[in-house]
């Protein structure tokens, strides 16, 4: 099982708003192209007291390496593109590839 991580630390004063869109259009459109067997989304609880931001990690699981290149060639910069579109400026991510052992 491989483990598409993708951690984003979100401005405080668009987290509402980025949550909704987030679990309402983004990861459905992310899950629909059917490379992807299941999804989590956590929000971080140990913050720092003076963050500005709040943390969340969005979890995708594949069965293989090539469905996450298969979603890296053909999916992802569109889905990227349309979030940081959405968000400039009030977001940090990154993203880290995991293989379950």
């Amino acid at each position: 099982m491989i483990l598409y991580n993708v951690t984003v630390n979100v401005e405080n004063s668009i987290v509402t708003e980025w949550l909704q869109w987030m679990q309402e259009v983004h990861i459905p459109e992310v899950m629909k192209t059917g490379l992807f067997v299941s999804n989590k989304l956590f929000k971080l609880l140990n913050e720092e007291e003076n963050n500005t931001g709040t943390t969340f990690a969005i979890q995708y699981f594949c069965q293989t390496m090539g469905d996450y290149k298969n979603y890296q060639d053909n999916f992802a910069k569109d889905l990227q593109f349309e979030h940081s579109r959405r968000y400039k400026g009030k977001f940090v991510a990154f993203r880290t590839l995991l293989e379950e052992v």
